[in-house]
């Protein structure tokens, strides 16, 4: 079961933000409260964050697991921690950066800032076997898009229409669930709004397994949702 998390996460950037939110009429935690710690993130550690899954049986291999969570989420940490290093060095020193180089900087910073958030939640919320969505987040898809079902129609869509990433999002302004597509890292994701379901669609997500069958990597997905990790967005605080 899923509680109240304790901790907040907010990741500003020029369109992406992992950020926080307030849900009314939540109950209080029960004794299996499933908070999100968010210090083994790479933005905190400056190292990976281990894999849940190394593989998910009849979803993902490990052979398509693995080059993805080395090669782009792990290449997105090290990109992003070099253009950090390299601007705060150049801001404490007062050493000039070339305006181009600069502005190059800054937007590899949002970019690959985001891309590491991004995987994170992707790789944590999905388990090789999901299970029923808690009354909390399941009460809030049915109230805004009718049902479950239309819901996942919907996300599916989404999805498949989208060249980088699909989210279900939950925004703090007016307290409403999104279906989102952000076809780069850093543009096309409502600001504040908070990530509750993230799919990767760049096809270094699923070509391994799925070669150009995209809409197949993207029907089985929705079998394989954590939803206890999903409830726990839901109601972090």
């Amino acid at each position: 079961m899923s509680g109240v998390s304790r901790r907040e996460f907010v990741f500003l950037s020029s369109g992406a933000v992992a950020g926080n939110f307030v849900t009314s009429g939540v109950a209080d935690a029960d004794d299996n409260a499933h908070d999100i710690d968010f210090s083994h993130s790479g933005l905190v550690t400056g190292k990976p964050k281990p894999l849940k899954h190394k593989a998910i049986p009849g979803f993902l291999s490990a052979e398509q697991i693995a080059p993805h969570h080395t090669a782009h989420y792990g290449g997105a940490l090290k990109g992003y921690a070099a253009a950090d290093a390299r601007l705060e060095a150049g801001i404490k020193s007062g050493e000039p950066i070339d305006g181009a180089a600069y502005g190059a900087l800054k937007r590899a910073v949002n970019s690959k800032g985001n891309s590491v958030v991004l995987h994170e939640f992707y790789f944590d919320g999905m388990a090789p076997t999901a299970p029923d969505p808690a009354a909390d987040v399941r009460s809030a898809i049915e109230h805004r898009f009718g049902s479950l079902e239309k819901w996942a129609d919907d996300f599916a869509a989404s999805a498949k229409g989208a060249a980088g990433w699909a989210m279900l999002v939950k925004h703090p302004v007016n307290g409403k669930l999104y279906n989102v597509v952000s076809d780069q890292h850093a543009t096309g994701v409502l600001w504040m709004a908070k990530p509750l379901v993230v799919i990767d669609t760049y096809e270094h997500a699923f070509y391994i397994d799925y070669q150009n069958r995209k809409a197949d990597y993207v029907d089985k997905f929705l079998d394989h949702i954590d939803w206890n990790e999903v409830n726990a967005r839901f109601r972090s605080a």
